[in-house]
């Protein structure tokens, strides 16, 4: 398998070098585990006509088409896995992805790169396409379904009234609104033909069977059991029941006060749309088999750390706020730590999970590029001089943060120094959102790549 941190020689080449060398260690370690790719392919095999998923299996002779349909940050890894096992058994299939790998590799599936965080035009159209393959669907057909976080944005197709360009614009004042992720999906599925379970009940309505593999990035999801029995629970993306409802949509609007920001077409949409306007809310006859979830990336990191001989505890998995404020209180944490060994005495390592968020009220104070995980490191940067051999590396999983292509960043005791050497203002990349041109000028950017997984923020400080 590839090094999923590319650039480690650049990240261990300056700072505190000893601390990079651990955190870089576990990080590594975590995403190799999380591969999707490994995981389906664990649990997936075909013997002859008979398709084995964990503890079920399906006779594929009764199947007059087999369907392959994806989107998300981490389609790549799991539609590959899908199309390798399946081989010339596929009939077709369409993958909608962030970032498209020279290392991607498919038999029958044709790959297209939608926009994230904002939609594109090239996943619109990928749309159109699978809704006509679903509306040429017959009860004989069977279609696999493989969504990741980002399938909101990847997979995008409004309903009739709404265009691609008010989707555009509902997602860029949503994201900068400081709304969480819920309750920016609690809008953006009320607008959708595909999202918040609108292409499963088409796949419904067309009497075709669905199999669903899925990774959860949701605050709050349980961590992952065994991978190989249905889960039942399954719910939110394309493909699920949606746990969001057209009222907590017109709250979000209200309690955000975006009315006056967001389309008027679409607000009025939304206030006045009667019950035939609400998502579907269960699926009992689909198969879901779910991949991973957001605690597991801290769990796996802790097994690392604990096999690296490390003291290791899991702080959150829940972890949300404001991304700069994240950093300076695990600046905060260190300093206590090392001073009065509370809660944990030095050397330890804290890990936390979730989805911090970056509020920008105004695109004209914007003069640079980044995200919530390199401007939580570069905050973390200001105060971390004052606690010798602290390290924090955060990354956005699955490979990119917000509009950079680097998954994150890793700051030390000596970024400050670093920074000032190299004339970084740290202040004024904060101020104006441009942490991603600080970081790679301090050489603190972390670069994989499409990582194979999904689950939104992951931090460790040693």
């Amino acid at each position: 398998m590839q090094e999923k941190i590319r650039n480690r020689d650049i990240l261990l080449s300056h700072g505190d070098t000893e601390s990079r060398r651990i955190v870089l260690d576990i990080t590594e370690k975590t995403l190799r585990r999380l591969d999707a790719r490994e995981r389906i392919k664990s649990i997936m095999k075909l013997d002859g006509d008979t398709l084995h998923i964990g503890i079920k299996e399906w006779d594929l002779s009764k199947k007059k088409n087999i369907y392959l349909l994806g989107a998300g940050k981490a389609c790549n890894h799991m539609a590959m896995a899908v199309d390798e096992v399946l081989g010339d058994r596929l009939t077709r299939g369409i993958a909608i992805v962030k970032i498209a790998e020279e290392t991607d590799v498919f038999n029958k599936t044709e790959v297209y790169v939608g926009g994230h965080p904002l939609p594109n035009e090239e996943g619109y159209r990928a749309c159109r396409i699978i809704l006509d393959i679903v509306d040429h669907a017959s009860p004989d057909d069977l279609f696999i379904v493989v969504i990741s976080g980002g399938s909101s944005a990847l997979m995008s197709c409004p309903i009739d009234g709404v265009s691609l360009d008010d989707e555009i614009a509902v997602t860029d004042v949503m994201l900068k609104s400081g709304a969480n992720i819920f309750e920016i999906n609690a809008i953006r599925r009320h607008i959708s033909q595909m999202n918040g379970g609108m292409l499963a009940k088409r796949i419904e309505t067309r009497g075709a069977e669905l199999i669903g593999f899925g990774i959860s990035d949701a605050v709050a999801s349980p961590p992952t059991g065994d991978i190989g029995v249905p889960y039942a629970k399954y719910r939110g993306t394309p493909m699920g029941p949606d746990q969001t409802t057209l009222e907590e949509a017109r709250r979000v609007i209200r309690d955000y006060d975006v009315a006056d920001r967001l389309p008027k077409n679409v607000v009025d949409y939304i206030m006045n749309v009667g019950p035939e306007g609400e998502t579907p809310k269960a699926f009992p006859n689909n198969t879901y088999f779910l991949i991973n979830t957001l605690p597991d990336s801290c769990r796996y990191a802790k097994e690392a750390a604990l096999e690296m001989g490390l003291d290791a505890h899991i702080l959150t998995s829940f972890l949300e706020g404001e991304s700069r404020d994240v950093g300076s209180v695990f600046a905060s944490l260190a300093r206590e730590i090392q001073t009065y060994g509370n809660p944990f005495r030095a050397p330890c390592v804290l890990l936390a999970s979730g989805e911090a968020t970056t509020k920008i009220l105004d695109n004209n104070a914007i003069t640079g590029h980044g995200g919530p995980s390199q401007e939580e490191t570069l905050s973390f940067a200001l105060a971390a001089d004052k606690t010798k051999g602290a390290c924090l590396l955060s990354i956005d999983s699955e490979g990119t943060d917000g509009t950079t292509p680097v998954a994150g960043g890793i700051t030390d005791s000596q970024s400050y120094k670093t920074a000032l050497e190299k004339n970084v203002d740290i202040y004024a990349a904060l101020r104006g959102h441009a942490s991603y041109e600080a970081l790679k000028k301090m050489g603190d950017a972390v670069f994989t790549g499409n990582t194979g997984t999904n689950l939104c923020d992951f931090n460790v400080m040693y």
